[in-house]
């Protein structure tokens, strides 16, 4: 039975996927490199983010620098695309919370861009602790299953790319790969998820039943 889940933020419950593209190629033109397809990105995507720079040619960005350039062009690009969440998600999320689920994120992303998404996604009160603005998910998740007495045997990771389903095993927790964010099936398919959800009916099988 899982009683704690534990999420990734971007491409899981926010659909953030188009602005973090943008940014993404804003960083490429500031570099030199070609612009890449949407499709590219979905396929080349991988964390820590980092490698996915270098794997471009990036060499001269550091992670500090990068998390200053990213900000800046994060607010410019969504104040143009607003993030949004996935259609429903919501009324899942309120279903885990009335069955008595925690509910813990951990991102990449920034602490403010994750606050501002869930006052703007009415999603407040759901999560019972934010934990933002990591590089590898590794950092986090070690630390947050001792710190909340989570067993392993009773809380899954739920992510959209290879690198939340490492990590999870890493851990020694179940994993669940969403098909709607970042990395396309095919790829996710790779890292062997416990499982593949292609929609909120089937997340909501797998964690309640």
């Amino acid at each position: 039975m899982i009683k704690n889940i534990i999420f990734d933020w971007s491409g899981v419950i926010s659909d953030d996927l188009f602005i973090v593209y943008k940014v993404v190629l804003a960083i490429f033109k500031k570099f030199g490199v070609k612009e890449i397809s949407l499709e590219e990105f979905k396929r080349e995507w991988e964390q820590p983010y980092m490698l996915f720079y270098r794997k471009y040619g990036i060499t001269r960005l550091s992670r500090e620098k990068e998390v200053i350039l990213y900000s800046s062009l994060y607010k410019r690009i969504s104040s143009k695309y607003p993030p949004k969440t996935y259609p429903k998600i919501k009324n899942t999320l309120t279903k885990f919370k009335k069955a008595g689920i925690n509910m813990i994120v951990i991102s990449s992303n920034l602490r403010e861009t994750i606050l501002s998404d869930i006052k703007d996604f009415k999603l407040q009160g759901l999560f019972t602790e934010i934990n933002s603005d990591l590089h590898d998910k590794t950092e986090g998740i070690h630390e947050t299953i001792k710190r909340n007495g989570f067993d392993p045997k009773e809380t899954i990771f739920i992510g959209d790319t290879t690198h939340e389903v490492n990590v999870g095993k890493m851990a020694g927790i179940k994993t669940g790969a969403v098909t709607w964010g970042y990395q396309n099936e095919d790829k996710v398919k790779t890292s062997n998820p416990d499982f593949i959800i292609h929609n909120l009916k089937e997340l909501e099988t797998v964690i309640l039943g």
